[in-house]
């Protein structure tokens, strides 16, 4: 459901209003003398940032010395109403060169006002994209002396934008060399008892494209996933020879992405923004291919020595390798000395948080380190309690690798101009969660 905003209001820390707008003639015009009287003057302005009073929701929050409140007396969508102050305030920084505050609002009644006309029609929000507006609102705010950051230039020829129809990309970009580049990163999730089955494990992930395309260029991406691939048989009425295929969970797109095709072919299909975005994320909780196996021995031999021997073992293919790889091995806090023998790497102790620190800077695919080491601890007079031990923790990076399996099939790009395009597409795996239980 939409914010369908009765008013809203922008007032000082001592709440008075600076500036306000009336959408709907539902609320009375004293709902500010309500928010002052039973939120500002009790101090509950931080407990909660969404009251109800007399039939009516209040949504603030208070950005730098200013509280900008909405006013809504149905049932409304709260996230979209903070979602809207947050476009609407960045919208304001664009043309006030950066500030917003009482007197950047005080010097730019005229400008807010009209701003506040275009972006929010009848409670309902409209387009907050700050180079779509400056196209027709080209009055220049009136800027903070403060202030270093240089002002947008206008944009010409824009009726696309100016009809919603691309509102995230501007027409009459050009290029020399055209070239899109697109990263899968993934984080892998993964929780494993100390005897080796895994507890929990999943992985998420996201598309990021840098876009340098003359024109206005169509794309069509086209990915390994279970579904995609079967409605693409289904719509050429042949077998599809794909290979491994995966399952998407809890995917969502960027505005660009035509859902309308998505739904009905299944088909990533969009107008990309100029620059670097952010295509899709995604998740996998099934069929994940873990990097690295970790095998964990910890023996104690007393009450004042340990013998701690891990062996990491890189599953990925032998033509890889990991970055950056760094397991992180818990050892108790009376730890008064340690003895390492590492068949690569280098390993330390760090007292500061009670671990072994074991840092391999390059680990080749199909290969497998092993550490030992010797811990000797102070002796206490306090008897020993079983306390549970926090996990091993790892660290990497693992370039042209997947965890999920995911593999761009194809990337087309299609521009009226017919222009010759270079695509770069890279991989990149690197732990989020990597705990192992000793």
């Amino acid at each position: 459901m939409p914010v369908s905003a009765s008013a809203i209001y922008f007032l000082n820390l001592r709440g008075d209003v600076l500036i306000n707008r009336l959408y709907r003639d539902d609320v009375g015009g004293n709902m500010v003398d309500a928010f002052r009287t039973h939120i500002m003057q009790t101090k509950e302005l931080g407990v909660c940032p969404v009251r109800q009073i007399g039939g009516c929701s209040f949504f603030y929050m208070k950005i730098s010395n200013v509280y900008i409140v909405i006013v809504v007396s149905a049932n409304a969508n709260v996230a979209c109403a903070f979602k809207f102050v947050v476009e609407a305030v960045a919208l304001f920084k664009s043309y006030f060169g950066g500030a917003f505050d009482e007197d950047a609002i005080r010097n730019n009644f005229v400008l807010i006002y009209e701003l506040l006309d275009e972006i929010m029609d009848f409670g309902y929000p409209q387009n907050l994209s700050p180079e779509i507006l400056k196209l027709y609102i080209t009055q220049e705010g009136v800027r903070s002396p403060f202030s270093s950051k240089a002002a947008d230039k206008a944009v010409p020829n824009a009726t696309l934008q100016v009809t919603g129809a691309v509102g995230w990309r501007r027409e009459g970009l050009v290029y020399k060399k055209n070239e899109v580049f697109l990263d899968i990163v993934e984080s892998v999730n993964l929780l494993m008892s100390s005897k080796g089955s895994v507890l929990r494990c999943d992985v998420t992930g996201k598309v990021l494209m840098k876009c340098f395309l003359s024109g206005m260029p169509d794309l069509k991406l086209g990915l390994n996933d279970k579904i995609g691939l079967e409605k693409e048989s289904q719509l050429k009425s042949r077998p599809t020879k794909s290979g491994k295929t995966i399952e998407l969970d809890d995917v969502t797109f960027h505005q660009c992405v035509n859902l309308t095709r998505f739904n009905a072919e299944k088909t990533v299909s969009f107008v990309p923004p100029d620059g670097e975005f952010e295509l899709m994320k995604y998740r996998i909780t099934e069929g994940v291919n873990l990097p690295f196996k970790v095998l964990p021995t910890i023996k104690e031999l007393g009450r004042t020595r340990m013998e701690v021997n891990v062996k990491v073992k890189s599953v990925f293919s032998a033509k890889m390798f990991a970055l950056g790889v760094v397991v992180k091995i818990p050892v108790p806090k009376q730890t008064a000395k340690t003895n390492f023998t590492v068949t690569s790497g280098k390993a330390k102790y760090n007292a500061s948080i009670d671990c072994l620190v074991w840092k391999i800077r390059k680990f080749p695919g199909q290969t497998e380190s092993t550490l030992s080491a010797e811990v000797e601890l102070i002796s206490t007079m306090t008897e020993k309690k079983s306390a549970t031990k926090p996990p091993i923790q790892m660290e990497f990076q693992v370039p042209m690798f997947t965890a999920s399996g995911l593999r761009v099939r194809f990337l087309k790009v299609w521009e009226k101009s017919g222009y010759n395009t270079v695509e770069w597409v890279r991989y990149i795996t690197k732990a989020g969660s990597y705990e192992i239980r000793c």
